[in-house]
């Protein structure tokens, strides 16, 4: 924070409407940073037909001018970040060179000068480095030079970007005001949202349209220049232009190639003063299209930083635990130079987990010693996966045989599998009831009964003595309902389970030939990552119901994980395969975080059938409960398996139109139970039909008190005044046969008295 001498401050004038823009002068820090272009403008092209255009990517001619696509990060060995130039935004820079940008956006109306302020000396003072404000029109714009005046009286100089959407010249105009502007190629030059599908006979008449493109996008372009001033071309996967959807598709390509034509437009001009972001609320999306735009940028040896995330995360853990698979799993393959975690929640609530992404992705880079170590200790392995497309290795389910006493095909789930860890007290005649529902269980006179989001196996350092009835009877039913129950096989020797699943690390499994505990039905291993080629191999031998993945501390876990994975698919080997996650931390949102970075990481790339999380140390503070909803969690953020209603829901700006949060916690509670359906909550147009791409109803501000719904990216009902827009809601999905009545979670008393006669 700087502060400025009262001959600078003397300098800001304060201006009354947006044409005294021309007029607004600067303290000498800020004017100090700014410059005029090397060159007359006019030495470069003004024409779309003079532009050096990149070479296209459908008819080939990029593959064949300037090569294939090849490495999308610096190493897939070694975490090291992807080399940029530095982009300057005021006081703070961009790139490779410098830390981690931290940034949040503000949630007041940006015309609420006075909030505005406050709000951003909050977050200001939180720790963030760059706050982005929304921009409607020449209101807010105006609005925007007072705001960065205030600032600059109170010894604030956090830069300011100007979000814009459909304004071009009101983008030009708010440039004299802020460090930065963030436009959005799909909406910038082209507003149409009526998402008609345009027929292109030829890719002549698609690249024909460049020319509104590039007269939209020059004046701007030259104005940041002239000044100095940031840019970032920031394309969202659900609001890609009309013209971009006809041509290349709802895909990660579509939204690559529309960035990389704005950034065209700023090159021909010598203007690189711009970042990228490649945003999408679904994490594969977001991860795939980042990946696809860096690989891009190796290829055509450009070298401009990257700005993460995920937009329309939500709230709670879940919108951390999505923000950090998508962020997260980008950082850790060293990509990435300035991040923002988009939280329907307060944004200073956004800096903990915008800054602890940052220092997990710290933390791993090949700089420090201890991972440098830890990566170079992985043994060596060919890395084969597609960032172009994404193809999950679906695990097989334990198969049956003949004489099985119970089906074991459900230990495991076709769409991800969440396993448990229970002790043995939790089983006892008073705990066993609440056990059941902690593992996500109905129950009928007392007896469990899988449920959609159920957890699939249990595990078990230690088993309830065989002379406990009333425990091993719990363990039973739990089995019988098939419910795996994995035991190290030293304890099942000690204690047999009948129908248990013996656990082994996979060296004893091999030195004792697969055989069994007794009563024992099927055989998991334990992989450590640090075991040869050889050995992994021989795990087809063995034919286990599962793999349980628990990288040693020694090594990399993400280059080890990823090594057994390739070996695996080397091998031909179907095995299931669950993420063992360890952890002794007592913040949920840490956990979140932890979870969604190091196991997400690796399941956005399709590696994975599953998760359990073991809390090790003395305190255990998470319920069985909390732990189960969390990994369920996770694996619907990794788009694997749906147990609830997804929400896909903006963070709000001012442009917002409700109050998004309490809106947002009313529709939850009134539709949260639907697993399959997912409901947008947008606050405005803006973040509307185009945000909204994976969802199948959305609920959008329109004007104040007003709410629209839409089917899709179809409006259905207009208008909705919105103390009735949530039944509307409801009514709408029930026209549409997505909706079902929520269940009883009591039983009757009828049951009860037979639980407790039992």
């Amino acid at each position: 924070m700087t502060n400025f001498s009262p001959l600078a401050l003397a300098g800001l004038l304060l201006i009354s409407d947006v044409d005294a823009f021309s007029g607004l002068s600067r303290p000498a820090s800020f004017a100090s940073r700014s410059r005029s272009g090397a060159l007359h403008m006019s030495s470069y092209p003004t024409s779309h037909s003079d532009v050096l255009w990149t070479p296209s990517i459908k008819s080939g001619a990029r593959d064949e001018q300037v090569g294939p696509l090849d490495n999308y990060c610096e190493d897939l060995y070694t975490v090291l970040r992807r080399k940029t130039r530095t982009v300057e935004c005021g006081p703070i820079k961009f790139g490779s060179e410098h830390p981690i940008v931290r940034q949040t956006m503000a949630t007041t109306m940006t015309a609420d000068v006075d909030a505005s302020i406050e709000q951003i000396m909050r977050c200001a003072d939180k720790g963030f480095d760059l706050v982005r404000v929304t921009v409607q029109g020449k209101r807010e714009a105006n609005a925007c030079a007072k705001i960065r005046e205030g600032l600059f009286k109170k010894g604030y100089d956090i830069p300011l970007c100007a979000d814009m959407h459909f304004q071009p010249v009101i983008a030009q105009l708010v440039a004299d005001a802020v460090e930065k502007i963030r436009i959005n190629p799909g909406n910038f030059a082209d507003g149409r949202k009526d998402f008609e599908e345009k027929v292109y006979e030829t890719e002549d008449d698609y690249i024909q349209e460049r020319e509104y493109l590039f007269d939209a996008m020059l004046p701007l372009v030259e104005k940041c220049k002239s000044l100095n001033r940031a840019m970032r071309i920031g394309t969202n996967h659900g609001s890609l232009s009309s013209r971009v959807l006809s041509f290349y598709g709802d895909t990660p390509r579509g939204m690559v190639e529309s960035a990389i034509e704005f950034a065209d437009i700023c090159r021909s001009q010598d203007y690189h003063n711009f970042v990228f972001s490649m945003k999408a609320s679904n994490p594969l999306v977001m991860v795939q299209s980042y990946r696809l735009l860096a690989a891009e940028q190796y290829r055509l040896g450009w070298d401009y930083p990257l700005h993460l995330g995920v937009t329309e995360a939500g709230e709670g853990e879940d919108g951390r635990m999505k923000s950090a698979v998508g962020i997260g799993t980008l950082l850790a393959d060293g990509l990435g130079d300035t991040i923002r975690v988009s939280l329907t929640e307060d944004p200073e609530f956004e800096y903990e987990p915008c800054n602890r992404l940052a220092e997990i992705a710290d933390s791993r880079l090949a700089k420090n010693e201890d991972a440098k170590k830890r990566q170079e200790a992985v043994k060596t392995y060919v890395d084969t996966r597609d960032i172009t497309s994404y193809k999950r290795r679906h695990g097989d389910l334990p198969a049956a045989k003949e004489g099985d006493a119970v089906d074991v095909s459900g230990f495991l789930h076709k769409d991800g599998a969440v396993i448990a860890e229970v002790s043995p007290e939790m089983l006892s005649a008073e705990n066993s009831q609440y056990l059941y529902q902690q593992l996500g269980c109905k129950t009928a006179v007392g007896m469990p009964f899988k449920d959609i989001a159920t957890v699939d196996s249990i595990f078990m350092r230690e088993v309830p003595s065989s002379d406990d009835t009333a425990a091993r009877t719990a363990l039973r039913r739990l089995i019988e309902v098939s419910m795996g129950v994995v035991v190290p096989a030293e304890v099942l020797e000690k204690d047999p389970v009948p129908n248990a699943v013996a656990l082994m690390k996979l060296e004893d499994a091999l030195e004792k030939n697969g055989e069994l505990p007794e009563g024992a039905i099927r055989l998991a291993v334990t992989v450590h990552g640090d075991e040869s080629d050889e050995t992994l191999a021989k795990i087809k031998d063995l034919n286990p119901a599962m793999i349980f993945l628990k990288v040693s501390p020694d090594l990399s876990q993400l280059h080890a994980s990823r090594r057994v994975f390739e070996i695996l698919k080397k091998e031909g080997i179907t095995t299931g395969i669950v993420h063992h996650y360890q952890t002794d931390t007592d913040d949920s949102n840490e956990l979140a975080l932890q979870l969604g970075t190091r196991i997400g990481s690796l399941l956005t790339d399709g590696d994975g059938d599953g998760v359990m999380i073991e809390q090790i140390g003395e305190k255990k503070p998470f319920s069985v409960d909390f732990l189960r909803t969390t990994s369920f969690s996770l694996l619907q953020g990794c788009r694997m398996r749906s147990t609830k209603t997804e929400f896909v829901s903006c963070p709000s700006c001012g442009r917002t139109l409700f109050d998004l949060q309490e809106t947002t916690a009313k529709i939850q509670e009134a539709t949260g139970h639907l697993p399959g359906v997912t409901v947008a909550v947008m606050g405005c147009i803006v973040n509307g039909p185009g945000e909204m791409a994976d969802a199948d109803f959305g609920y959008v501000g329109t004007l104040p008190g007003k709410i629209d719904l839409y089917y899709g990216k179809e409006v259905v009902r207009k208008g909705i005044v919105e103390d009735e827009a949530v039944d509307e809601l409801i009514d709408l999905i029930k026209e549409y046969d997505m909706w079902k009545d929520k269940e009883e979670e009591t039983e009757s008393e009828e049951a009860e008295e037979a639980v407790a006669a039992a």
